[in-house]
This record gives C-alpha cells, sequence and structure tokens, in this order.
C-alpha cells in the first residue's frame, strides 16, 4: 500500500520534509517551479503569480542580475504568504568544508533563507557532513542529485546507489533526491523530478524531457520540476495550473490503484 503525503510527513524527523508533505497535502499540490530566470525582478513577478500553484520554488540564487539582500526578505514573504518552499539549486560539489562556507558565508548566505538545497554525491560523505553542520541547525533538509535529465550525464547505477547509501546514512539531514524515478522504499525520501515537460521531448542541449503523468505515476515520483514549460509559456499562470492538476490528479491514482 502506498501512503499518501499526509502520512509520509508523520514519519519524517526532518522538519523541512515534515513541513513540505504537509504542505503538498494541505495546498493539494505537488508542482515545483524552476525559475530559472536572470531578473531579479522577473523572479519575484513568477513567484507572486505562481505561488498559489507550487509547493516549491527553485532558484538559482547566483545567476541573478540585481541581487540584494531586500530580494530575498521579499521572497521570504511571498514564501510565507504562498505558502510554499525556496529551493536553492546550488548543486554543490566540493570538500565539506568548502561546502560549508558556500552554504553559510559570501553573499548569498543560503543557509538562511533556503529551506533546501542540492549536492553532487562525487565528494563522498563529506560534502553532507559539511552542509549538515550548517543547514540542520536552521531545519534544513538537503536533496541529493542522484540521477539527471541531460543526455550523456554520468549519474548511473553505481553513483545512484552510492547516493541511497550515503542518504540512509545522513537521513536527518538528507531529505531525498534529484531523480528521474523513486529510488528507495523509505518513504521520508522525496523524490523530485525535473525535465518534465507537456509538448516537448529534449531541447537543443541535451535536455531530455518527461510528462507529468510518467513522472508521477509511472516512475513514481513525488514532486516535479517545471521550468521552461511555464516560464516560457504564453501565460505562464495558466501553464502552471495545468501542470498542477495532471501531476496531482496522477498523484491521487497512483493511491487509488495502489490500495
Amino acid at each position: 500500500m502506498t501512503l499518501g503525503y499526509e502520512k509520509r510527513a508523520t514519519l519524517c524527523t526532518n522538519p523541512t520534509a515534515k513541513k513540505l508533505f504537509s504542505l503538498m497535502a494541505a495546498k493539494a499540490t505537488n508542482l515545483a517551479v524552476a525559475a530559472d530566470v536572470t531578473s531579479a525582478t522577473q523572479l519575484l513577478k513568477l513567484a507572486r503569480l505562481l505561488g498559489p500553484e507550487i509547493c516549491v520554488l527553485k532558484t538559482h540564487i547566483d545567476i541573478l542580475e540585481g541581487f540584494t539582500p531586500e530580494l530575498i526578505n521579499e521572497l521570504l514573504l511571498i514564501a510565507k504568504e504562498q505558502r510554499f518552499l525556496l529551493f536553492e539549486d546550488r548543486k554543490f560539489a566540493d570538500i565539506g568544508n568548502t561546502v560549508k562556507l558556500q552554504y553559510e558565508r559570501g553573499i548569498y548566505h543560503i543557509a538562511k533563507w533556503a529551506d533546501i538545497v542540492n549536492a553532487h554525491c562525487i565528494p563522498g560523505p563529506g560534502i553532507i557532513a559539511g552542509l549538515q553542520s550548517v543547514g540542520l541547525p536552521f531545519g534544513r533538509g538537503l536533496l541529493l542529485l542522484a540521477q539527471m535529465s541531460s543526455k550523456g550525464n554520468l549519474a548511473t547505477s553505481e553513483y545512484t546507489q552510492q547516493a541511497i547509501v550515503m542518504a540512509k546514512q545522513y537521513s536527518d539531514f538528507v531529505i531525498g533526491f534529484i531523480t528521474t524515478k523513486k529510488l528507495d522504499d523509505d518513504p521520508r525520501f522525496i523524490n523530485f523530478t525535473p525535465g518534465v515537460h507537456i509538448a516537448e521531448t529534449n531541447d537543443n542541449l541535451s535536455q531530455q524531457y518527461i510528462s507529468p503523468i510518467q513522472a508521477i505515476t509511472k516512475n513514481q515520483t513525488d514532486v516535479i520540476i517545471v521550468g521552461r514549460g511555464i516560464y516560457e509559456a504564453t501565460d505562464p499562470l495558466a501553464a502552471a495550473k495545468k501542470y498542477r492538476k495532471l501531476a496531482w490528479e496522477a498523484y491521487l491514482s497512483t493511491l487509488l490503484s495502489r490500495d
């Protein structure tokens, strides 16, 4: 029997994982929007516009032109009002001490505002320990990049299995995976799937897309991440509503089919 998001929330010890599962159930959305825009003004506009439809807003804070600390304050206010979490797609990939400084210091102070961050596993478990030392006191959560949606990527087989091993070793801080499909039966782990698009199958830079229904029903993921399919749409809000409806109905169908 597949557990619903509400039940899975009760099994989590990490505050961010618990909050996300509860939010998804209460708000009836498993849609994350990848706001991969370079304008601070556009990022805030998307956050306000799409906030009611999403559970997570994924940012790339270091590509923004016009970054200021005030921007973070505005993002946090919108996230609180619209009830979604902030996921900084930093993809940490260095030794423990370096990522600790990148997470905590610099001009972005990511740990102070991002509910979720992610990391590559290639440096080994030290990267998780470094990030955990900063993020866990704030109640933050980490996603491990176990699989990727780009053609020819090297995150395959043994790499993916080692990501699962490390996640279990640090399960108080690691809340799940960036993955194309469900990787483990532990209900505490949240699977985020990027590269979701209704109309496209690939782009000219080796991105490979799957549909929301395929991601949720066939691949048994939890959260779909949609970028260009929404923010490049003629009507981003209408697109977000469509993706949200498809993904949520797919989730509900999995509960019915597996009971």
